[in-house]
């Protein structure tokens, strides 16, 4: 039987599982480690270093090494978190014709699904060389407040790297999975996951087999890359202070900085200071300069106080949404990188009156989660599972004055479908134009755009006469799709969508064919 992974796509790391005898197991990368950096570098031969020979250089070509590609995936060139990236990042981002986001790589444009495509490529290599066979299918995980853009960019790249989706599934929900199916127990968990760009909270049932999340929320720009550039912050302004000599414009310098920000932060989580030593951090004709600095615990929890806390909220808001209250949780699972931090697990610790559970690995257990959904699908797993999940955005249309009428409210167990007739306004008119988006605002400009589309053909008759049903769906993988039914002739009507963002199948198959052309010679 042909294999099916579980791939856990992260912003700092990546992961991916199979399920082993109905066992999730890592597959460990080339190197013989569990998890992958999500680094892609383009070298000046023209070859690309994936993963962690990727990483290992980047301080010597960080204009072409394309790190955090998921916090872009899906997102216009506009939004304003992108903003803030464009500050942080050493490569240069541009604006594709549809408003997307480019990344300039060796006078190239590329998209942000090529760069995840290349990851996906390698870790399909990874998968293949375990196992000695191909591997053509996998279930993806994502940030629960993905939006459609972002869940069918990512669902792209897997699809350009040769991958097969059968799935696409919330990285909390996945976690929840793995930690019921390996503990058995009937309980009522919360999963907080903060990774490397994104931070979600959900709330779930475990009962008898059933997995029934009650509420989703979370933001798609916060995590672990925002409390490194915060030490980054931090130790740009002492050296300032004590040279006079401002790095933040010195690319290489920033870098080293950044690389070296990270592993204090990692050393911090299980001690209480951790040296900073970067030799010859600057030079010029007159004299050189070294960077040595010590960063203690209590200083990281100032600098990074404001973002724990941030999540806060949005707990306090899934728990209303779910109708819990922190004394209702049973257990508390923390996933990501992130979550090791201390300061962290106080917090939740103290919110919920209860210790996280300790006994899981929160760089693995999305992935872990991934291939027992994976064995959901495939009739693979020791018994019977059933998961029944939410749609973390509300999905409806633009109506008068600028109003976002819902149909689909966020929490909605997916999959799930509801119906909106439509009809004309002016007599004869033989089209009509419906904007469709997503997001939580009254007003229809605040969320966000994911398609126009014409109902056309429309029989000429006086307005309002014509009555067409539209359908809106998502699917189990978090996806919209629209259909559209004539009540009086029972035709279904063709529909023109004009999608806001994204690749269109065109250029994937164009992709796919440079690569498959690549490969051959």
């Amino acid at each position: 039987m042909a294999h099916i992974i579980g791939v856990d796509f992260g912003t700092t790391y990546s992961c991916i599982a199979h399920l082993e005898k109905g066992i999730p197991q890592v597959i460990p990368n080339l190197d013989g480690l569990p998890t992958t950096p999500s680094v892609v570098s383009f070298m000046e031969s023209g070859d690309k270093l994936i993963g962690n020979l990727a990483l290992r250089q980047a301080v010597t070509n960080p204009s072409n090494t394309i790190s955090a590609i998921k916090r872009i995936m899906g997102k216009k060139f506009s939004a304003k978190d992108v903003e803030e990236i464009k500050k942080k990042m050493p490569y240069s981002l541009a604006e594709a014709k549809n408003g997307d986001i480019v990344i300039n790589v060796e006078s190239k444009r590329i998209s942000p699904q090529e760069i995840s495509a290349m990851i996906f490529s390698y870790l399909k290599e990874c998968a293949e060389s375990f196992f000695g066979e191909e591997v053509t299918e996998a279930v993806i995980t994502v940030p629960a407040n993905f939006n459609d853009h972002q869940r069918k960019a990512t669902k792209d790249a897997a699809k350009i790297a040769g991958l097969k989706v059968a799935r696409v599934i919330n990285e909390p929900t996945a976690a929840s999975l793995a930690y019921g199916y390996e503990t058995e127990k009937n309980v009522t968990v919360a999963v907080y996951d903060l990774g490397g760009g994104t931070f979600d909270i959900s709330l779930l049932e475990i009962n008898d087999g059933v997995f029934h999340v009650l509420a989703t929320n979370g933001i798609s720009y916060l995590g672990g890359e925002d409390f490194d550039n915060r030490i980054v912050e931090w130790i740009l302004e002492e050296f300032k202070e004590e040279t006079k000599i401002d790095l933040s414009q010195d690319k290489l310098a920033l870098q080293r900085i950044k690389e070296s920000a990270e592993k204090a932060k990692r050393a911090l989580s299980f001690s209480e200071e951790s040296d900073i030593h970067l030799p010859f951090i600057y030079s010029d004709k007159s004299c050189a300069k070294h960077l040595i600095k010590t960063l203690t615990r209590p200083t990281l929890e100032k600098l990074t106080n404001d973002l724990v806390l941030k999540t806060l909220p949005y707990i306090e808001e899934t728990l209303e949404e779910g109708k819990l209250k922190p004394e209702n949780i049973d257990d508390v699972i923390l996933v990501g990188g992130q979550t090791r931090m201390p300061l962290i697990k106080h917090m939740i610790s103290d919110f919920f009156g209860k210790k996280p559970v300790e006994n899981i690995n929160p760089d693995e257990i999305v992935a872990m989660g991934a291939a027992v959904q994976s064995g959901i699908l495939k009739g693979k797993t020791k018994e019977s599972l059933i998961l029944l999940d939410v749609t973390p955005l509300s999905l409806g249309v633009e109506t008068e004055n600028d109003t976002f009428f819902k149909l689909i409210e966020k929490n909605t167990t997916i999959p799930t479908k509801r119906t909106k007739a439509f009809t004309t306004v002016y007599h004869n008119q033989q089209r009509v134009q419906v904007h469709v988006l997503q997001g939580e605002s009254q007003k229809a400009s605040e969320n966000t755009s994911l398609a126009k589309f014409d109902l056309v053909g429309i029989e000429p008759s006086p307005s309002g006469v014509p009555q067409i049903n539209v359908s809106f769906e998502i699917d189990a993988s978090g996806l919209a799709k629209v259909s559209a039914k004539d009540i009086d002739s029972g035709r279904i009507r063709r529909i023109e969508i004009n999608p806001s963002s994204g690749l269109t199948e065109d250029e994937i198959d164009e992709i796919m064919a440079k690569e498959t052309k690549k490969g051959s010679s």
